[in-house]
């Protein structure tokens, strides 16, 4: 029990991790985007690079934030219903639902790898001139995202269905 235990802090620890550096991509989206339109509507300026770098941003944030969001218990629960249920069936729907979106995120790696593989072949870039040349390298991130939404989806069962504490690190 103490090497799951063990297991289950490692695995939200990279989570929180990976939370914490979404969260940070926030920031410099935010200052990414206030650069762009003072450079637009003060300066006359602007660039496809820029622009484009705007949505590079917003996918680390979504596909490492949906795990992170999970481990802080922010997940969207139809409150109404849970809250009016009895501790142990509330306990089986964090299991179940913990597993369930474990495979499903395990099921959209298994999907994507190929995806992204061959964007890494064709070294895909960006199709406008001017844009950013590593667009294969942002494809990488989906399945990234969705192992960690996997591992998240995972601690969050086992820490309902045998852990002592059902919260992750963030929730203490």
């Amino acid at each position: 029990m103490i090497a799951l235990e063990r297991l289950v802090e490692a695995l939200e620890g990279a989570v929180a991790l990976f939370g914490r550096l979404a969260a940070l991509t926030c920031i410099v989206l935010v200052l990414v985007v206030a650069g762009n339109v003072l450079a637009r509507y003060f300066f006359s300026a602007g660039a496809i690079w820029l622009q484009e770098l705007e949505w590079h941003l917003i996918s680390p944030i979504a596909l490492f934030g949906m795990s992170y969001a999970l481990l802080a218990g922010e997940q969207v629960r139809v409150d109404v219903l849970y809250e009016r249920f009895p501790a142990w069936m509330k306990r089986a729907v964090e299991v179940l639902t913990g597993l369930l979106l474990a495979l499903f995120a395990t099921w959209m790696v298994k999907l994507s790898i190929p995806f992204v593989a061959q964007s890494w072949r064709l070294g895909e870039g960006s199709p406008n001139p001017g844009g950013l040349p590593f667009r294969f390298a942002l494809k990488s991130l989906i399945p990234l995202g969705f192992a960690l939404l996997a591992a998240q989806g995972l601690c969050h069962a086992l820490r309902h269905a045998v852990l002592t504490r059902p919260q992750g690190p963030t929730k203490r």
